[in-house]
């Protein structure tokens, strides 16, 4: 299945997308995407749900995310474009909700932001309580599986101090979406192709084979340490070609900026970077 939230920010619809890449409204089945619903649509005729015609705005894919749990460096070659060691373990850090953002809504720069940047990611969405899980149960406990950009300023994160989460958490700093892709339309998470544009020039493209660590043992690393609930999003790190990592000359975000994302069989994202703006975060 491929479920969506659509319509305007703060008054979405649960939505599932059909076999002809159509929109479906689920509303007369579920009052909204979460992962308890998701039992209830198994079998369900998708032919049969009302169509949802024209454009339409699509937020977040799954509603009650209770944390963000971020992997950093998980790819070789952007903890070598990042001139730091190559992790020996998962490096954790935390990412506000508050940060959360429509797939294609407009990213907002904090205010002072001379550091912006980009990080194409591969999210998954816990479908069971993982506490101290073992790596072979690892993939059983998965909900489904998002596109998500992780923002990031970089001076935040790397100049104020040793918490990353400074320059992680601002608001809109995290895109995720448009579609919650359940596991069985994805046949192995270490074989999606990902890319990232900025401006129309190709900066980021990889694939999930190539991370240090799976998601299986991500996902019984850090229920070691943070108990993942149901909802609860982990993102799984980012491969090269991150602004910061460019050369001979860095590039970071601007407003009027078009940043363009994808991952196979979980959708596209595009957002407009714009200035600080108290009103664009209401």
């Amino acid at each position: 299945m491929r479920l969506c939230r659509w319509g305007d920010k703060g008054n979405e619809k649960p939505g599932m997308i059909d076999r002809d890449g159509g929109l479906r409204d689920l509303s007369g089945v579920i009052a909204d995407v979460t992962v308890d619903a998701l039992a209830r649509l198994r079998g369900l005729d998708t032919a049969a749900l009302p169509p949802v015609a024209g454009a339409t705005r699509y937020g977040v894919p799954v509603a009650g995310i209770g944390k963000i749990v971020a992997i950093g460096l998980n790819y070789r070659d952007h903890a070598i474009e990042s001139n730091l060691p190559i992790p020996t373990e998962p490096m954790m850090f935390m990412k506000a909700v508050t940060s959360l953002n429509g797939p294609d809504d407009p990213v907002v720069l904090p205010e002072g932001a001379t550091h912006g940047d980009w990080e194409v990611e591969l999210g998954v969405v816990i479908g069971a309580t993982c506490r101290y899980v073992a790596e072979a149960a690892a993939l059983d406990h998965v909900a489904g599986y998002v596109l998500v950009n992780d923002v990031s300023e970089r001076f935040n994160q790397k100049e104020r101090g040793s918490q990353w989460s400074k320059g992680k958490g601002h608001d809109t700093f995290c895109p995720v979406g448009p579609w919650l892709v359940t596991p069985d339309e994805i046949a192995d998470p270490q074989a999606l192709d990902l890319h990232l544009d900025h401006n129309g020039v190709r900066m980021q493209t990889g694939n999930t084979r190539t991370m240090i660590f799976t998601v299986a043992e991500l996902i019984a690393y850090v229920s070691r340490f943070v108990t993942l609930l149901p909802g609860d999003l982990l993102i799984t790190g980012t491969p090269p070609g991150v602004g910061e990592g460019r050369r001979p000359d860095k590039i970071f975000l601007r407003p009027g900026d078009v940043m363009e994302l994808g991952i196979t069989g979980l959708g596209q994202q595009r957002q407009h970077v714009r200035a600080f703006d108290r009103a664009l975060l209401s």
